[in-house]
């Protein structure tokens, strides 16, 4: 009863009327689609396109439109929607979460709103977990799709750029959110406008949307070119900082990951490295390879953070524990790991173009997602991104028995109690899913059972090649597998004969994760489509959920429980501390990417700014406009600075020499202006003002006067765009050291956010008028050059 009131205050069961009165008017028309010809129903695609271009919302079309893709979808795939998957394609359609369960037929459910969406011509995006997903679900619809009129693309790393502009002005086009992202970003580096192949962003489907929006959004998509910076420091750093142990030579604390030097690692350095003082500014870079060093010895753990490959150091994606193909850890952390793992070593890389994976999906009209654990996170969705989560009833009533989790003492009693279990159930021919958190911890369990001989199948970021064949068979009689995080999302697992009677897929969680919507996904790889099935965790203290804990908490509850001969905790209250212990990292969790959307909100508002200018210099089609934008911009800067100079402060007389040279140099490079003065410490503000005024009001004039050929007016646009991204990687580069010293700069009592911004956008105004400096230089330059040839 109190659930009833719960979901009717929340106003789910006021959603979930309005969505049955929906499918109720769609069933209505069903029998009169049936009748319809082959052509009468393509032929809505038009009306409906015509309808969109004249104002109509997607939402008004969604009865009849999703009538004809039912109908279309029986005829060319042989697959009828079911009411629930027409429920979830009417939420997508209305730019929100879907969750639904696994097994529910999220595939299918996409057609719906990209029919409705594709319609408008302007450019749907299906995103999903990865490029084996993108192209079965591409494969498997694209004859729908072609039937009702709709162009299909797929996008996926390592295709040319015109076969990429070519997916991209399709109606539909399927991909990875990691590959939409980085196109975005190499559109963001051409030099040419038709170089670019993405069209402006209007809807994004996004499957998995937790994964892609929560679990990724603390990792940045960054574009990176070679730096020159030596890699044999790395190595001999790898060899002294090797033997440094905790609380003597650093302090590490393992909820926030964060490293302190103490005095005697400093001292072992300079020692080691013949250094005074390795704080000194000359020895930032020196200081900087250290702590990275440091950090690929404590924090970054083998077969856990990533694995080692073919001489090579692949990331494994925390969340879902597949390798994070092309990525690498940036700022040296990967060359520390490789000289720690003794692999060769790589160039280090600079970063030349980021965006995080909120602002980019941000950047679309329209967006929404579906997956089957979103409600955990349904305040992040709202705050974030301004999604509204909607839970879709299942098809068929859920049959999946959730046991009660057991919380064990030690993991040697856990793993008993896991073997154990897997081989009761072993016994009577039920397969087993277990789920790992890590390689590591799969391959320990996984040599347990070899040891007992029994026989298993191992899914793991080692062995993803073969993940929809292993995921597909682990619900066969007698089956075991282990599988870390991933457990092939996206590929439902099948009973076989005689397992339904048996009691259907059990599934063993060996940790809880930092966030319960992780273990929804593990718990509903079991019981889909109404199929019977059963969950349980069996967890220990000395799980890695735990090492994030408060200490002192967890020591204190230690000394309460009491367990069986086993190691089962029975009191207090396991199951209510695990929850609490996982609310609160959740809670950080959420903080952390909070902090991080909070400074890179910065950034994206620069970024927004540096990526106009390049637009504007792209598709204009006559620089000259640009050119005096720049000198206007920069004229407009200076006179603001000298009407806000105070000669007493030291910073103020650079000013001031500053603006006397740039008169200087601008009445030097303009050879129809005259030397309008000589440079003394004399002059007042008035008479730097007019000069300014002057000399800027003289190179405007050449600048909207001058007569340049095309080819010219072509190299001062490659030169602006060069300028602007050679800036632009200066200032990242500057912005990272700056966010480096945040947290230091909150111990003076001042928010450091307000620091951060202030800093930040004191640094930003200083590289764009850097940058228009330089370019009205190089322009007076080359047009004085041709005016005299």
């Amino acid at each position: 009863m109190l659930h009833s009131i719960k979901k009717m205050i929340s106003g789910e069961t006021i959603e979930l009327k309005q969505l049955n009165k929906i499918v109720s008017k769609i069933n209505a028309l069903e029998e009169s689609f049936s009748l319809k010809t082959d052509a009468e129903l393509k032929a809505y695609t038009q009306v409906f396109r015509d309808q969109l271009n004249n104002g109509i919302s997607p939402e008004e079309l969604i009865i009849e439109a999703f009538a004809v893709v039912r109908e279309a979808s029986k005829r060319v795939l042989g697959l009828r929607h079911y009411d629930s998957q027409l429920m979830g394609g009417a939420v997508l359609t209305q730019s929100q979460i879907a969750q639904m369960q696994t097994g529910e037929g999220k595939t299918l459910v996409a057609t719906l709103p990209a029919y409705v969406m594709g319609a408008h011509g302007k450019g749907t995006h299906i995103i999903t977990a990865n490029e084996y997903l993108a192209t079965r679900d591409y494969q498997q619809m694209k004859p729908l799709f072609e039937f009702l009129g709709l162009t299909i693309g797929l996008n996926i790393s390592g295709i040319e750029a015109d076969e990429k502009k070519a997916a991209y002005n399709c109606d539909i086009t399927y991909g990875t959110g990691t590959e939409f992202g980085f196109d975005y970003l190499r559109d963001h580096m051409v030099q040419e406008a038709d170089q670019l192949v993405q069209r402006p962003l209007f809807y994004a489907l996004i499957d998995e949307v937790d994964s892609i929006l929560i679990d990724e959004a603390r990792t940045p998509l960054i574009i990176a070119g070679k730096s020159n910076a030596s890699l044999n420091l790395f190595p001999i750093m790898h060899m002294v900082i090797d033997s440094f142990k905790d609380k003597v030579e650093y302090d590490y604390y393992p909820e926030t990951k964060q490293i302190v030097l103490l005095d005697d690692g400093a001292d072992r350095l300079e020692e080691a490295f013949g250094i005074d003082n390795v704080y000194d500014s000359e020895h930032r870079e020196f200081m900087h390879i250290a702590m990275q060093t440091l950090r690929a010895k404590v924090v970054m753990r083998k077969d856990v953070d990533y694995i080692v490959k073919e001489d090579k150091i692949m990331i494994v994606d925390p969340y879902t524990g597949r390798v994070m193909e092309g990525r690498t850890f940036s700022d040296g952390l990967h060359q520390a790991i490789e000289a720690k793992e003794k692999v060769s070593l790589k160039e280090e890389n600079n970063t030349q173009a980021s965006v995080m994976i909120q602002h980019y999906f941000r950047l679309y009209k329209h967006v929404s997602g579906m997956t089957g654990s979103a409600v955990p996170s349904k305040d992040e969705f709202w705050e974030t991104y301004n999604l509204r989560v909607t839970e879709i009833p299942t098809n068929k009533p859920n049959q999946r028995i959730d046991l009660e989790t057991l919380v064990y003492v030690t993991i040697e009693d856990k793993i008993k109690k896991i073997i154990e279990e897997t081989k009761n159930y072993h016994s009577i021919g039920r397969p087993v899913l277990i789920g790992t958190t890590s390689i590591q911890q799969s391959e320990k369990l996984s040599a347990a059972l070899k040891e007992l001989n029994i026989k298993h199948s191992i899914l793991n970021a080692k062995t993803e090649e073969d993940e929809a064949e292993i995921i597909s068979n682990a619900g066969q009689l007698h089956k075991i597998m282990l599988a870390t995080n991933m457990a092939g999302r996206g590929t439902d697992i099948i009973l076989g004969k005689d397992v339904h009677e048996l009691g259907g897929l059990h599934i063993i969680g060996t940790e809880l994760h930092s966030s319960a919507r992780i273990d929804m996904q593990l718990r509903g790889r079991g019981g889909r489509q109404g199929d019977p099935g059963s969950t349980q965790f069996i967890i220990s203290l000395e799980d890695e959920l735990f090492y994030y804990y408060d200490e002192e908490e967890l020591e204190k509850y230690r000394k309460k429980v009491k367990t069986d001969q086993t190691g089962l905790i029975i009191a207090p209250n396991p199951s209510k501390f695990v929850y609490n212990v996982q609310k609160v990292i959740e809670g950080t969790h959420f903080s952390s990417r909070s902090h991080l959307l909070k400074l890179d909100d910065i950034n994206n508002d620069q970024q927004s700014v540096m990526y106009n200018y390049r637009e504007k210099a792209l598709h204009v089609n006559n620089m000259q406009s640009l050119i005096i934008d720049a000198m206007h911009e920069r004229k407009e800067h200076l006179i603001q600075e000298l009407l806000d100079i105070n000669l007493d402060n030291v910073d103020s007389v650079a000013m001031w020499n500053e603006i006397i040279d740039e008169i200087k140099i601008l009445s030097t490079l303009n050879s129809d202006t005259e030397n309008l003065m000589d440079s003394t410490d004399k002059e007042s503000k008035e008479q730097l003002e007019v000069a300014l005024n002057k000399v800027y009001s003289q190179v405007m004039d050449v600048a909207s006067t001058v007569s340049l050929e095309e080819a010219i007016w072509a190299n001062i646009q490659s030169i602006y765009l060069e300028a602007l991204d050679r800036s632009w990687i200066t200032h990242l580069d500057n912005l990272h050291h700056l966010r480096e010293g945040i947290n230091i700069r909150g111990y003076g009592q001042e928010d450091p956010y307000r620091l951060y911004a202030f800093d930040a956008l004191h640094t930003f105004d200083e590289m764009l008028q850097a940058f228009f400096r330089d370019i009205i230089r190089h322009f007076l330059q080359l047009s004085a050059t041709k005016i005299e040839e």
